[in-house]
């Protein structure tokens, strides 16, 4: 008796009408094709992404969850605008995550120290090719790293939320800044080199003081 042959390689799944629309979406939230201050409707999302309002309103749901608009029944949802105090509540939250992870992560910090110093060279790769994408995702590869190693499933999620509204306020001042790429190289350089070390301080303090700097960045190009 002959089985038939299990096909391998099968495709994924595709995304579902509400993922395919969240995912327009957002991506036009973060790259400013909505910008802040802008009421667009149901039906517009609709005939843009191709589908129907239901799965619109369930993407929505989602990003209004996620701070990045804001719903008026009949009317449509506000892309939420960036306020200074945005701003400065989202960087208090960046340094309450990262500095816990990277305090959590000094005593296994080996294990981490190889991935980091990939990123830092893909952060550097991109940077000499005028890659700016490939330099923002390798920067934020650079950070996730650090928090996703402490361990703890909900501040890692926290903090991918809070990556996406800073680039929604101007995490692209890797392109709007001139000289910002290179800082951020020196600063991640000197966090590695502090990881090297034996004094957890020097440590915490490269990293806050990363942090500290690209608020200072954010702040100048609102």
């Amino acid at each position: 008796m002959t089985h038939p042959t299990p096909v391998s390689g099968a495709r994924p799944a595709a995304p579902s009408a509400a993922e395919r629309a969240y995912r327009h979406l957002k991506r036009a939230i973060l790259e400013k094709v909505y910008p802040g201050g802008l009421l667009i409707s149901e039906g517009e999302i609709a005939e843009a992404t191709g589908v129907s309002r239901t799965p619109v309103r369930e993407a929505l749901l989602r990003l209004e969850a996620e701070g990045l608009v804001k719903l008026y029944p009949k009317r449509g949802a506000l892309i939420r605008p960036v306020s200074a105090r945005e701003i400065a509540d989202v960087v208090e939250a960046r340094r309450l995550v990262e500095l816990h992870a990277a305090e959590q992560v000094w005593p296994r910090r080996a294990a981490i120290r190889d991935d980091l110093a990939r990123r830092l060279d893909e952060m550097r790769r991109a940077h000499a090719a005028g890659d700016v994408t490939a330099l923002m995702a390798a920067d934020r590869a650079f950070h996730a790293t650090v928090v996703e190693a402490a361990g703890n499933e909900i501040l890692a999620e926290l903090y991918h939320r809070l990556r996406d509204r800073q680039l929604r306020m101007g995490e692209a001042s890797f392109r709007l800044s001139p000289g910002w790429a290179e800082v951020a190289l020196t600063e991640h350089a000197a966090q590695l080199a502090a990881l090297d070390g034996d004094d957890p301080r020097a440590w915490l303090d490269a990293v806050g003081a990363h942090i500290d700097n690209a608020a200072t960045v954010l702040r100048t190009l609102r």
